[in-house]
């Protein structure tokens, strides 16, 4: 069980488990939307970026590409730009492709396009390639403190 799959339980958030082979070292959103047969709408990545020494986790979907000036705005910061992977996962203490926004080693501020709002289910890394949680945007967004905003541009 990860820690993203333990913070859920411990806190009783309702989800759902989702595992699947994952054969690729990039892109890996889009082969598991492809593999499990899901809308790539409903499906979403976790992404690391920073300002200066400020980190911040962003949940878009994975047809999407983070627009750092929004991201940056809604986070509060000035500038942003994208974490280096080794960073990401040092801070948070998953791998690239595996990053949660859930039980990270480091509890960073999280924010997330506003799309997910449309959706009854979305799925997010579960903390390792080849496992997605499927959750409630509301849940997810109440669970982290999120906050909610457009960050996003069509990839």
């Amino acid at each position: 069980m990860t820690p993203a799959v333990r913070a859920l339980k411990a806190k009783k958030i309702p989800h759902s488990i989702y595992t699947y082979e994952c054969g690729v070292t990039q892109d890996f959103g889009h082969h598991m939307a492809q593999v499990m047969g899901r809308d790539e709408n409903t499906v979403y990545k976790t992404l690391i970026f920073r300002s200066d020494k400020n980190f911040v986790t962003a949940v878009i979907p994975v047809n999407c590409t983070l627009n750092l000036k929004q991201a940056a705005r809604l986070a509060g910061l000035k500038k942003a730009e994208m974490a280096k992977p080794e960073d990401a996962e040092r801070i948070t203490g998953y791998v690239v492709g595996g990053i949660s926004p859930f039980g990270q080693k480091k509890r960073l501020p999280v924010i997330i396009d506003e799309e997910a709002l449309k959706h009854e289910e979305i799925l997010v890394s579960g903390g390792k390639r080849g496992l997605s949680v499927g959750i409630a945007p509301q849940d997810l967004i109440n669970f982290l403190t999120a906050k909610v905003g457009k960050i996003t541009d069509a990839e």
